[in-house]
């Protein structure tokens, strides 16, 4: 077929079912899309060559072929069709105008809401470390994504300062993510400004926590009251604080035989702090000796008050866990997206997109290598995510080529 333009294929089949394969929509089903477009008010009220489908399914292929032009994405969705026919059927994709004008009738709102209706924990009963005394260890921690340097980007995301009041050269927007550590699985997120802290944004995500979820957290997240929060979800937390005079000071209540104690937290100001139910906590206290004349040390908070129930030294060595969100961010940002790569949207709500579309993307190529490495006996951390990446890259346009 000439490629000279956009035209109809000579089939009755609508780009919306030549896109429907490859390892996106085994994770992401067309129904599901569709369904999540139309509570979006997205859907379309007449016939175009890129239907809202079309562009969920092509904002998540974005992640995946960041270094790609908007073409060559498209046809990497479109040739799985080819492939699929037996070469029989080609497409000539639209313009580039055609394709940015479509990304923004849909808009960010699908993507978001497609990704909180499939992203979970994945981790199952026998999943190498995913559990620590029957809870499913989970993370939380933030990254910064540099965004294209417009004037509406800049105004919306804010840029951070450098030295002697100069600015950075990007806009940056902040992500905090809670992931599962055994699968490195994101299954919610919150995307904002540079200015709002990773405190600021994690209150909204602790809505997330479950009963039967041990959240790890940095000691830049602690705050009396976002401590309180999380503590009402009826999860459990383990986290690390400051030891400084910065930090909180929990009172004493009682030592315990493994070296950990249980504490008072509540807060001295305002007055009215004072008046609020103390919160019970179990504290421990240790250091890591790294050879280091001066060892960095380390205080947890937990929620796990029994230490028959669960020992001081498994809360310190499972703390350690929290460093897989830490590479989880490093699998999106330095090889998924690229190193150094900046996200090539030019205004805030297609940022949003783009950003949501690279959180499908990890989720659904994390889906497929925890499949795996149950269907062969492994664990998720055995599996190479740059292989998966590649695989996840060859099956859009050979669909059959992911191996079981």
């Amino acid at each position: 077929m000439p490629r000279a333009g956009w035209k109809k294929p000579e089939t009755e089949r609508r780009l919306s079912d030549l896109v429907s394969v490859g390892v996106l929509t085994r994770v992401f089903p067309p129904e599901l899309v569709d369904e999540v477009i139309a509570g979006a008010g997205r859907t379309e009220q007449r016939n175009r060559s890129l239907p809202a489908r079309v562009m969920a399914y092509f904002s998540i292929g974005m992640a995946l072929y960041s270094e790609g032009s908007y073409e060559d994405v498209l046809a990497q969705l479109t040739d799985g069709l080819s492939w699929a026919s037996g070469w029989q059927e080609s497409y000539t994709p639209p313009s580039k105008s055609a394709i940015f004008q479509a990304r923004a009738r849909l808009g960010s709102e699908p993507l978001a809401a497609l990704f909180e209706r499939v992203a979970k924990p994945i981790g199952a009963e026998a999943t190498p470390g995913v559990w620590l005394a029957g809870r499913r260890l989970v993370a939380v921690d933030g990254m910064c994504l540099d965004v294209a340097d417009t004037p509406v980007n800049a105004e919306h995301f804010g840029r951070p300062g450098v030295n002697k009041g100069e600015q950075a050269a990007f806009p940056q927007a902040r992500v905090v993510a809670l992931a599962e550590c055994g699968t490195h699985a994101v299954f919610a997120a919150e995307i904002g400004r540079y200015s709002e802290s990773e405190a600021t944004l994690t209150g909204p995500l602790l809505d997330r926590l479950e009963p039967g979820m041990l959240l790890l957290a940095d000691r830049g997240f602690f705050s009396y009251a976002l401590w309180r929060k999380a503590i009402s979800t009826g999860g459990d937390l383990l986290w690390r604080v400051r030891t400084d005079k910065a930090g909180p000071k929990p009172t004493h209540l009682q030592d315990l035989p493994d070296g950990s104690w249980l504490a008072h937290l509540r807060r001295t100001t305002p007055a009215s702090a004072r008046r609020e139910e103390p919160m019970l906590v179990r504290v421990i206290d240790y250091t890591i000796d790294d050879g280091r004349q001066n060892p960095a040390a380390y205080r947890l908070f937990t929620t796990l008050l029994d230490p028959d129930q669960v020992a001081a030294v498994d809360l310190a060595g499972a703390y350690t866990q929290r460093w897989e969100i830490e590479l989880t961010f490093d699998e999106l940002k330095t090889h998924q997206r690229g190193p150094r790569t900046v996200l090539r949207s030019k205004s805030p709500d297609l940022v949003l997109q783009e950003i949501w579309g690279h959180l499908c993307c990890h989720y659904a190529i994390r889906s497929l290598m925890a499949e795996a490495a149950t269907h062969s006996g492994h664990d998720p951390d055995r599996v190479s995510f740059v292989a998966a990446l590649r695989i996840a890259r060859q099956t859009l346009a050979h669909p059959g080529a992911f191996p079981p």
